[in-house]
């Protein structure tokens, strides 16, 4: 049987990623590449075990990053979580894969309904809050990130009022940047490093 359970997870073909510019690192136009993903045709259903292991295509990653008065939200993945390679590991984002029961594979609607939906079932929070896309992360360096593609959205809420959903996620709680980049950037998931970096440029 599938390690995913025959999950069905969003791609897009690495040449649609090509065909826009490929990269290693962080990037902040972001609409450009969804623009092509999204088109007709583009992106697809895939199995996620067979996904998992075929680089010619991407998974598509909603990545939200949550910040209030400066400081980012932080959390370990614990061993309750399905992604074995990243247990143990310090992360910013909250979301996950988009999938068919978010609607069609051409539409930023379906995207967005995804991203809303993942983000929701690991973490609850309340108050009023601003969401912009942030940008699109990319690491063909280690076998995760080879075949995933991060989409940043970054949200600003109003309190620090959040609180997780499922048990894998632990040490729920606020960071500061120099903290991040300082006492836990060694422990920070390579996106999330790559993240820190990118939000640390801004501020230098």
């Amino acid at each position: 049987m599938s390690k995913y359970n025959g999950e069905q997870v969003l791609v897009v073909p690495r040449t649609a990623f090509e065909a826009v510019g490929a990269f290693n690192g962080f990037r902040r136009n972001l609409q450009d590449y969804l623009a092509e993903f999204l088109k007709p045709g583009v992106a697809r259903y895939m199995d996620r075990d067979a996904a998992e292991g075929d680089p010619s295509f991407k998974q598509m990653v909603a990545y939200a990053i949550f910040r209030h008065r400066g400081r980012f939200l932080a959390y370990a993945r614990t061993k309750k979580g399905g992604e074995t390679r990243l247990h143990n590991k310090l992360s910013l984002g909250v979301g996950g894969h988009i999938n068919p029961v978010d609607g069609l594979t051409d539409s930023t609607h379906t995207y967005l309904a995804g991203m809303e939906r993942e983000i929701r079932e690991e973490v609850t929070f309340s108050g009023q809050t601003t969401q912009q896309l942030y940008g699109i992360i990319n690491d063909d360096t280690n076998e995760v990130g080879s075949v995933h593609l991060g989409i940043v959205h970054l949200f600003d809420l109003d309190n620090e009022q959040v609180a997780a959903n499922e048990k894998a996620l632990d040490e729920l709680g606020f960071h500061s940047l120099a903290e991040l980049r300082g006492p836990l950037y060694e422990r920070l998931e390579t996106w999330s490093a790559i993240c820190v970096d990118a939000l640390a440029a801004e501020c230098d």
